[in-house]
């Protein structure tokens, strides 16, 4: 594994966790983990469970007791590490978004691809039951033909204009601000519920436009002064956009850590011709549920609790009732992988998904620049 911080802790977790909770899978050996702190990545191996260490990730790739590289390292690393993957043969986990760009997204999926390595990119909030239960709603047509779909993400986590300016705020590292780092979330759930992008029109925004230069960096904290040297940020602060879909339904997305008051609300609401649902991470075991078939006096939104072992993966946890977190989608995720390694597929959702969420990115961002509706198929190849 390379990386160590907020999704290194998250992948660990999840690694460790499978063997008790989801032992139908080959059961992952945690052989080495990789970072460039010796001293913070020997802590974290220690205290995440790993058997090894190393300081540079091509050492890591050159071993020969490895067969799976699970990259969560600043996005500006992802394609560089994947293609040294992929030419050893390793089997690759990436972080999303993919790639910096569409263009080094689909030199990724083209190197795995080349390689017959399973692949797969990190959507983890697919992995919700209360999602999953969604996608079976709108899979069985008991939602109908679907019209709207409407997607926020919203945090507040740099709302003080002296928060330092990390990685995430560097467009040379991030690629892009909440719009990749928020809106991929958003555009992968809507892919993946209500189907492909015909086009798409947005706007972005960058409200503060310098920050203090970081002192010390963890995951999604950070220290500096304001008394120091300043720079540049050079992603967007916020995004907003519409989208059609090839299918006719409509979408507006929403992506900002500006929206004070908003920890994390990944939310969305899907219209269609014989009911609706709702859906907010913050209440992630919950699914709102509305079917205009139903009796009159009764009609309205239903809380559906996604605990039963009926739903995705809750089989695997606690009695019904009992609610899941953050992690154990995770956790379901590298059940996913390990699951496609052992039957020989890949796993889903994988680069081709990575790639496709990238070329929504680009249509936005190119549709902010120039102002005007993009469609998706100036992206293709």
């Amino acid at each position: 594994m390379i990386g160590y911080k907020f999704m290194g802790k998250a992948h660990s977790n999840a690694y460790r966790a499978l063997p008790m909770f989801l032992p139908d899978v080959p059961k992952p050996r945690m052989k080495v983990i990789c970072g460039r702190d010796e001293q913070a990545v020997t802590k974290a191996g220690e205290q995440f469970g790993w058997e090894s260490v190393e300081t540079d990730w091509r050492s890591l790739i050159a071993r020969d007791d490895i067969d799976l590289v699970d990259i969560n390292a600043p996005s500006d690393a992802h394609k560089e590490i994947a293609l040294a993957a992929a030419a050893a043969g390793k089997h690759i986990f990436c972080e999303k978004p993919l790639a910096l760009n569409l263009a080094d997204s689909r030199k990724m999926l083209e190197a795995a691809e080349r390689a017959g390595v399973k692949h797969m990119v990190g959507f983890n909030y697919r992995f919700a039951p209360a999602v999953r239960l969604a996608k079976k709603l709108i899979e069985e047509g008991r939602l109908g033909r679907i019209y709207h779909f409407r997607g926020l993400f919203l945090q507040d986590w740099i709302m003080d204009p002296d928060f330092p300016l990390v990685w995430r705020l560097r467009k040379e590292v991030a690629g892009s601000g909440s719009l990749g780092d928020l809106g991929a979330h958003t555009i992968d759930m809507a892919r993946y519920l209500v189907g492909e992008f015909e086009e798409v029109v947005g706007m972005t925004e960058t409200f503060i436009k310098q920050r203090p230069m970081p002192t010390e960096m963890t995951g999604l904290t950070a220290k500096g002064s304001k008394e120091g040297p300043h720079g540049d940020v050079t992603v967007d602060d916020a995004a907003m956009f519409m989208a059609r879909f090839d299918n006719g339904a409509l979408g507006t997305f929403e992506a900002t850590r500006f929206a004070n008051g908003h920890r994390s609300t990944n939310s969305f609401e899907i219209n269609g011709s014989r009911g609706s649902v709702r859906f907010d991470f913050e209440r992630m075991n919950e699914l709102e549920v509305y079917f205009s078939d139903d009796p009159e006096d009764v009609q309205g939104f239903r809380r559906v609790l996604a605990t039963d072992a009926a739903h995705d993966y809750m089989y695997a946890w606690w009695p019904a009732g009992h609610t899941i977190g953050y992690e154990h989608t995770v956790t379901h995720e590298m059940h996913e992988l390990m699951k496609a390694i052992a039957e020989d597929r890949q796993p889903v959702p994988n680069f081709v998904d990575g790639v496709k969420c990238q070329a929504v990115l680009e249509a936005v961002e190119r549709s902010a620049a120039e102002k005007r509706w993009v469609k998706l198929q100036e992206f293709e190849d």
